[in-house]
């Protein structure tokens, strides 16, 4: 006999809980989608992993963001540093990166870096499940890859985000396709273009485009709305059809 999962709402209705669940998720669920398990800084090797330069192409994803000299950029889940040294050369020296992680361990890696590298545009900074701790309209792009589908609260991190954007700024989200099982990542690492729009709906964020030069991964932009703009209000629960 297989048990029914039991859905039970956090008080805000925002989440829901379902027992059982996917083991390479936490069991809570938002707009439908079950949120994946953190990638631990005990996976730091894999994310250096010589394969990622044909599987990811990540030179180029940093020239199709369009990235400005001196501006300043949020690489939001940096880890070790993957993108953010070459955010790091994209922005130049007048130009700064927030290299913004969870895990105090990852920190550590990123400060490393800079001394390795000798790199004076990298600002690391240890944020919260809630908040990336960056200043307010501070930031001309925040970058996400392979980061937003494992949020523990995305809805409360995704607001401090916006937070943190300049009014006109631009949010990227870098993910594998969730419409392609050729893609060999885990279901829930991956996410589809439908849900990505779902859930950036609750937020005071614009669609841009799709852009999908990429082997493997969508590259997903959205651009916070002007001051004056309406507000998006709070998502309502999602019904399973």
């Amino acid at each position: 006999m297989v048990a029914r999962p039991q859905q039970v709402a956090d008080g805000t209705n925002r989440y829901s809980f379902h027992q059982p669940h996917n083991p390479d998720g936490i069991g809570r669920f938002y707009m439908g989608r079950e949120i994946a398990r953190v990638m631990g800084n005990e996976s730091a090797a894999w994310l250096e992993r010589p394969e990622r330069v044909a599987e990811e192409q990540p030179d180029q994803l940093v020239s199709l963001l369009n990235v400005r000299r001196g501006e300043t950029v949020a690489d939001i889940g940096a880890g070790t540093g993957y993108f953010t040294r070459r955010l790091a050369q994209a922005v130049g020296s007048r130009g700064r990166v927030l290299a913004e992680d969870v895990q105090p361990e990852m920190i550590t890696l990123l400060k490393n870096l800079n001394a390795r590298l000798g790199l004076t545009n990298i600002t690391p900074v240890l944020g919260t499940v809630t908040d990336p701790r960056l200043p307010p309209a501070s930031v001309d792009l925040a970058l996400m890859v392979d980061v937003y589908h494992e949020f523990d609260l995305p809805y409360e991190m995704m607001q401090s985000i916006c937070l943190a954007l300049k009014p006109g700024g631009r949010l990227v989200l870098v993910e594998y396709r969730g419409e392609d099982p050729r893609v060999p990542i885990k279901p829930l690492h991956k996410m589809t273009e439908a849900q990505v729009k779902r859930e950036m709906s609750a937020l005071p964020l614009d669609w841009v485009q799709a852009i999908e030069r990429l082997p493997r991964q969508h590259i997903l932009v959205f651009r916070k709305r002007p001051m004056g703009s309406p507000v998006a209000s709070a998502p309502a629960p999602f019904r399973q059809k």
